[in-house]
């Protein structure tokens, strides 16, 4: 059972209910992209899956349908109702009123360190929550998420590629991403005016450097992107003294959009050390 755009159209008539843009809330209407998802994100029995802003109901069918147990977690407390309607009697999906944003991940996620993440992210928090599930949540080991396209391709960029930036290193500091495919936007209701993308992050075992202070690597890299279009010795003066670049094997007129992770930490293992 999947929920087709007209049974979208009806269940929020009866309730009254419009998408909300201050929630970016594009609601998937299209059988085959939701078991398209589950499919792409490898979901199965025996997985635990937490999917955010779970909406009507639709991509969660869907997860629900490969045997995977499902925590559906939706923000918007006008469309519990409809949620639990259409997902409630599922023995394999427990739906959860919360802000993603605000959430406490321990409780959520306790009795299990593989949790998989799969949702349409509302495209307003999509950015913050895939960072902040990386840097905090070591128990989701692998995300699989619907997002639009631009900030997918943030998400999934490598140094030299137009889209690279702070939160391509940031991704890269902790997994590994890719573009899994592209998404109209004929299946949404309402429709948004741009093209989504299917993101896929696998967690390694471990971050690219355990001991390196992630806090200054992070307001390095913010730093020197803040200044994509100047030289490194411009963009980071002050941070980082021009010598260093050579101890650090990086170019001082490279730009931010040509180190990869590891080039960061070396620069700032560099800029740290005493003489």
């Amino acid at each position: 059972m999947t929920i087709s755009r007209a049974d979208a159209s009806r269940q929020l008539e009866s309730r009254g209910h419009r998408a909300r843009r201050s929630l970016g809330q594009n609601f998937v209407v299209d059988p085959n992209t939701v078991r398209r998802i589950a499919r792409l994100a490898g979901t199965g029995p025996g997985d635990a899956v937490v999917e955010i802003g779970a909406g009507l109901g639709s991509l969660t069918l869907a997860l629900a349908e490969t045997g995977a147990d499902i925590t559906a977690v939706e923000i918007d407390t006008n469309l519990l109702p409809l949620l639990e309607e259409n997902v409630g009697h599922l023995p394999n999906v427990r739906v959860v009123n919360a802000d993603a944003t605000t959430l406490d991940w321990t409780a959520l996620l306790a009795g299990r360190d593989d949790w998989k993440l799969v949702a349409n992210l509302p495209y307003n928090v999509a950015t913050p929550l895939v960072a902040d599930v990386l840097d905090h949540v070591p128990a989701v080991r692998s995300i699989f998420v619907m997002v639009q396209k631009e900030v997918g391709e943030r998400l999934a960029a490598v140094p030299g590629d137009d889209a690279y930036g702070a939160v391509s290193v940031k991704v890269a500091f902790h997994a590994t991403a890719s573009i899994a495919g592209v998404v109209p936007p004929t299946v949404f209701l309402p429709r948004p005016n741009v093209d989504s993308a299917l993101v896929s992050i696998v967690r390694r075992a471990g971050p690219v450097d355990v001991t390196v202070d992630r806090d200054a690597l992070f307001r390095l890299v913010r730093a020197g992107f803040a200044k994509r279009r100047k030289m490194l010795r411009g963009a980071l003066a002050g941070m980082v003294d021009e010598d260093r670049f050579a101890r650090a094997g990086v170019a001082p007129t490279a730009r931010a959009e040509e180190l990869s992770v590891h080039d960061w930490v070396r620069l700032l293992r560099a800029a740290r050390t005493a003489e």
